[in-house]
């Protein structure tokens, strides 16, 4: 049986974490890790706590394709969710994202120590990406292979 490396590990995560989402749009997943590879908190987009899931109770901005009328859309993203569970966002080096983030979950994330960002894929808008390596930090993208045949029950 082949190891994998952390970075298929937590990538792997991330995208089952994202099958948890409530949006219609779009499901990511998010997992933030310290400088010594140790999960520190995780987050999927979704309706804050209490409110009717999209799936079930479309919000105003459901209709939207990904990356238009974020304004209507209700959803908590899963990197600003990861963030909130976080006890000293201090710690955070890398976030394993799905996608790459938007312009605000950017902002959110470079107000935190994490100094390097692994992701699946582009988001539509490429500004926030370039902020992040603007601000000195690292992105990577990252396809995880399935590890589903490496997982004995």
């Amino acid at each position: 049986m082949t190891r994998p490396s952390l970075d298929a590990l937590y990538m792997e995560m991330a995208r089952l974490i994202a099958t948890r989402a409530t949006c219609p749009r779009r499901s990511v997943g998010c997992v933030l890790v310290d400088a010594r590879g140790r999960v520190l908190s995780m987050g999927y987009n979704g309706v804050p706590s209490g409110r009717p899931h999209c799936t079930d109770s479309p919000c105003p901005g459901a209709g939207y394709p990904s990356g238009q009328g974020l304004d209507k859309c209700q959803a908590i993203h899963a990197e600003q969710n990861a963030v909130l569970l976080l006890s000293d966002p201090r710690q955070v080096h890398t976030a394993y994202i799905t996608t790459t983030p938007c312009q605000s979950c950017v902002k959110l994330l470079l107000g935190t120590s994490c100094v390097r960002l692994v992701c699946g894929s582009q988001y539509v808008h490429t500004g926030p990406i370039e902020e992040w390596e603007a601000n000195g930090r690292e992105v990577v993208f990252f396809q995880a292979p399935d590890l589903g045949g490496l997982i004995v029950g």
